[in-house]
């Protein structure tokens, strides 16, 4: 998410916001084996509700406006424990709590300073085992499996004590007093969104499939103003079902290093804790800790059976207090496991709670993500579920899953999570848009969240939009103020049929521009036009400025972020364009398209069309026309983004992207001035490296095997902002080298805070370092060459040139992560820098606001 989108978000619960009172009782709370802190325990007065909760350190420290002589202490997954306080020695005290359901047999007690060593080491050896079993009990070692699934996420304001006015008059919010929900260990959470979904899960062996059916599902709370699925999307990769048998958890969209990892050895230290009774038999506390505490990994406890199985029952994971980790301030991850007849491992539950907190001193949220799971069956499906596989969508919503009542959720919720109070995020939504203060603020981040106002205020009768909002205003040094107005329509005029426009004007060229689109979509649209997947058919008239070598394909050509440059932005011209496309898309990840362009370039005082004679001599040209046909092919299974109405912003990009398209014309065939033909192609992936952080790949390459003049040869990216844009090179000027033949890469090195992470002072600032290293290798044939073979060809404009033998390139240093949010790099240009007019080295930034 983006920072504004989260400071939005975060002003719309403001209007809400209401503190109580937090009742000196002063201490700390501890794991009574590990002696680990637990953050974020209930430390309260018994009877009364009052109290506190530990810190990310376990401390705890109130007062009371009434004494009692006893504090309830508790923590999920542990027992909870009573402690008799004298009065008025309330202070230092240290309370050590058991885990839950174990009666304690033996304890090992180790010394306060260790020599931990992995030689010889019955931990190391003992985890070895149970690493060496975890996928001989897979349950998707079976031909069949199904279950079902229930699912609930709940975010809410974390313990949250309504306050009452000093005057005695009621308030607009009172209210919400009658909506504040209690946790089992005591604690008063005002739960502020809410999703439930019940979905049955089918996965067969041979040929491999998984398939998702979707029977219920609802929503609400203050995240309306986001898109629906595009929420979902991003909360599914956020809080992905933890599956601690594999190397790495993927969580936060980071990945941790597993304790049952296949490098778990190098990476954690391990202790057989103790040896204990569940059910009457005999398990083993196998507890862990990273070697480096501020690495993605965890503590926690593993409790495994005393036997040859090797069988993991049940896993407690905490996320360690010195983490570098954004937003986080604790996390307990809770999972049980049952064994069936022949040994395969059934989960039974993955439950985690967490705390955020994106101002530190503040109480922040709590959030839930509770999966249960039933109903396991390895038996093949009836042919009438058999049919599942034969669908193309990996998840299938059922046509009522959204319109299930709430007797549906009241016997498909868990016993665990049955409300102590009954009144519903749903009807606090509908009483805080009663109040007119909250309506206003809640439409007003909805538009600068969505970039979009709409012209109704029932979604369900707005069937035109106004925007985007941040392409309003603009700059270059051509056009000077650029004034754009646009919008379009909604699936509500229509859910096949879409409109959408702009115009635009600048008050130094004193020219309109504008834009006018009509698609026809195959498939009904539920919300955007550009929905996943798509198969559509478009046609698009356009008329406004070409800038040349700059193509910034993670943004909008106009946002208003990119109106500040480093340099002039002159190289431009005038074009006039008409293209019909059509686009499908498909589940497995192949997409394909075609087009059919029509255009007329124009040139201009900056960007001219000087045609070389036989003899050498230059002749002005004002335009050329082309009429082209694009044939696209795309492959990216498994990609995961964040839809909005118009682009898809990735969550991760852990998927492998494959491009390949192929251009062409023929001289004179509906007006073409040129044959042409072009082909690119480009590979995409981030490659994870388990602890010590991930690499972005983008990899291109393509050739102008054609004749034509410098328009229609390859210009690479020169990024003119101030801003890190990826495929975009920082430190070249626009058309300052032409090819008709390339290959490029762009890796970034992402190292987590590896390196700070050992720095004392460093660390505490939580930075994380980024290495960044991009290169283009280029070419010009003498085909294509002005100076070699040029009659016909368009005189380069000054400024203009061909690269060596050498490629260009360049490398940055940056750290990430600055006050959570900013990311600065160091840019160096590496060679041609006797070029003119060339920036040598820089300082670029960008906001990303990440975990």
């Amino acid at each position: 998410m983006k920072i504004r989108t989260i400071c939005l978000l975060l002003s719309l619960l403001a209007a809400v916001s209401a503190f109580g009172q937090t009742a000196l009782f002063k201490g700390i709370v501890t794991d009574s084996v590990s002696g680990e802190p637990l953050p974020y325990a209930s430390v309260q007065l018994e009877s009364t509700g009052k109290g506190a909760m530990t810190d990310a350190d376990g401390r705890f420290s109130f007062t009371a406006s009434k004494k009692r002589a006893v504090l309830e202490v508790s923590y999920l997954g542990y027992d909870t424990k009573k402690v008799r306080v004298e009065p008025g020695k309330s202070g230092n005290l240290h309370v050590r709590l058991v885990p839950s359901g174990i009666a304690l047999e033996e304890v090992i007690v180790k010394p306060k300073r260790e020599r931990y060593r992995r030689r010889d080491n019955p931990a190391v050896a003992f985890v070895r085992k149970v690493i060496d079993a975890r996928d001989g009990n897979d349950p998707r070692n079976r031909d069949y499996f199904s279950y079902d699934r229930y699912e609930r996420i709940v975010f809410a304001l974390n313990d949250y004590v309504p306050k009452k006015r000093a005057d005695g008059k009621t308030g607009k919010f009172d209210f919400v007093a009658d909506f504040v929900d209690t946790l089992e260990v005591g604690t008063t959470i005002l739960p502020v969104s809410e999703k439930e979904k019940l979905e049955h899960v089918y996965w067969r062996k041979s040929p491999k499939s998984e398939k998702r059916v979707v029977v219920g599902a609802k929503s609400s709370g203050v995240d309306e103003v986001f898109s629906r699925d595009g929420v979902q999307q991003f909360l599914n990769e956020a809080f992905k079902e933890v599956d601690i048998f594999q190397n790495n958890i993927p969580l936060f969209l980071q990945r941790f290093v597993s304790p049952l990892s296949t490098i778990g050895p190098a990476f954690y230290k391990y202790y057989l804790l103790d040896t204990l009774q569940v059910e009457g038999k005999p398990v083993v506390d196998l507890g862990f800790v990273p070697f480096n505490s501020e690495s993605f990994g965890f503590t926690g406890h593993l409790f495994v059976p005393l036997d040859s199985t090797y069988f993991v029952r049940r896993a407690i994971l905490n996320v360690p207090k010195d983490i570098n980790l954004n937003f986080v301030s604790g996390m307990t991850i809770e999972q049980t496991f049952e064994r069936a007849a022949d040994g395969t491992r059934i989960i039974t539950k993955d439950d985690i709670r967490i705390n955020f907190k994106i101002i530190e001193k503040s109480n922040g949220f709590y959030t839930q993500r509770l999966n249960a799971y039933s109903h396991h069956s390895f038996d093949p499906p009836s042919e009438e579920r058999a049919r599942v596989f034969s669908e193309n969508a990996p998840v299938i919503v059922a046509d009522d899953a959204y319109k299930k009542g709430n007797d549906f959720w009241e016997a498909s919720r868990p016993d665990e999570l049955k409300k102590k109070n009954p009144n519903s995020v749903e009807k606090l939504m509908a009483k805080f848009r009663s109040v007119p203060v909250f309506y206003f603020v809640e439409k007003a981040v909805s538009i600068l969240v969505s970039g979009y106002i709409p012209t109704d205020k029932n979604p369900e009768k707005n069937k035109f939009d106004l925007g985007p909002m941040n392409s309003t205003i603009n700059g270059n040094a051509i056009e000077g103020a650029r004034f754009r107005v646009g919008g379009g329509t909604t699936p509500v005029f229509n859910k096949h049929w879409f409109f959408e426009g702009y115009a635009a004007y600048g008050t130094r060229d004193k020219k309109m521009k504008y834009d006018a689109l009509v698609e026809y979509s195959f498939n009904p649209r539920k919300d955007f036009r550009l929905e996943y997947p798509m198969h559509s058919l478009r046609f698009e008239y356009m008329y406004d400025i070409n800038k040349l070598g700059q193509n910034y394909m993670y943004t909008s050509k106009d946002n208003v972020m990119l109106a500040i440059r480093r340099k002039k932005d002159t190289r431009a011209t005038y074009l006039r364009r008409a293209e019909l496309t059509y686009t499908r898309e498909h589940y497995n990840g192949i997409s394909y398209g075609a087009v059919v362009r029509n255009f007329r370039e124009y040139a201009t005082p900056y960007a001219e069309f000087n045609r070389i004679g036989a003899d050498g001599s230059l002749s002005p040209v004002g335009r050329y026309d082309m009429t082209e046909l694009e044939l696209k092919f795309r492959y990216g299974r498994n990609e995961r983004f964040y839809q909005t109405r118009t682009q898809r912003v990735p969550i991760t990009y852990d998927a492998l992207i494959f491009n390949l398209s192929h251009t062409m014309a023929r001289k004179g065939l509906l007006g073409s001035s040129f044959n042409y033909h072009r082909t690119e192609l480009g590979v995409q992936k981030r490659f994870w490296f388990s602890a010590f952080g991930y690499a972005d790949l983008i990899a291109k390459a393509g050739k102008v095997w054609s004749k034509v003049p410098y328009p229609l040869l390859i210009i690479p990216n020169a990024n003119l902002t101030y801003t890190i844009q990826p495929e975009a090179y920082t430190n070249m000027n626009a058309m300052e080298f032409i090819n008709d033949e390339y290959m490029s890469w762009d890796l970034t090195y992402y190292l987590n805070g590896n390196l700070f992470n050992r720095i004392p002072l460093i660390k505490k600032l939580k930075w994380r370092e980024v290495f960044c290293f991009r290169g283009l290798w280029g070419h010009l044939t003498d085909k294509n060459n002005p100076m070699k073979n040029g009659e016909g060809l368009y005189a380069f404009p000054a400024g203009s040139g061909t690269m060596g033998r050498a490629p260009y390139m360049e490398v940055s240093v940056g750290i990430e992560n600055i006050f959570k949010f900013l990311r600065l790099d160091y840019v160096w240009r590496l060679n041609y820098l006797d070029n003119p007019d060339i920036q040598r080295r820089g300082v670029r930034a960008t906001m990303r606001l990440s975990f």
